[in-house]
């Protein structure tokens, strides 16, 4: 069984920042990447940011500037810090892995989500 536990959401003035964290636990044998998506009310699923295992990073247009994504590989953890945080990145944020098991190939694992609010 693989887990994906998020933590950090919350309530944020806008202009204010956030950092998320996300860490995957179980019978990992590889992980080949890591990232967050986000879904608002009423609108699909989208990618905010990836990172590889290698480092490589994949940002969507709307948070290029203002959000980092990076990685502990060691403790199979990423992070995204959220800075200059708008009304528009409110959403539930969805943390994602592409990992393979000791008894599985690879497949993409999912979070169970943590609220960002962006209100004054």
């Amino acid at each position: 069984q693989v887990q994906l536990v998020e933590s950090g959401g919350g309530l944020v003035q806008p202009g204010g920042s956030l950092r998320l964290s996300c860490a995957a636990s179980g019978s990992i044998f590889s992980i080949y990447a890591m990232g967050w998506y986000r879904q608002a009310p009423g609108k699909e699923r989208e990618l905010v940011a990836t990172i590889t295992n290698g480092g490589s990073t994949n940002y969507a247009d709307s948070v290029k500037g203002r959000f980092t994504v990076s990685r502990d590989n060691a403790k199979n953890t990423v992070y995204l810090q959220m800075n200059n945080l708008k009304p528009e990145d409110t959403a539930v944020y969805y943390c994602n892995a592409r990992l393979s098991t000791y008894s599985r190939s690879a497949r993409d694992y999912w979070g169970q989500g943590t609220q960002v609010t962006v209100s004054s």
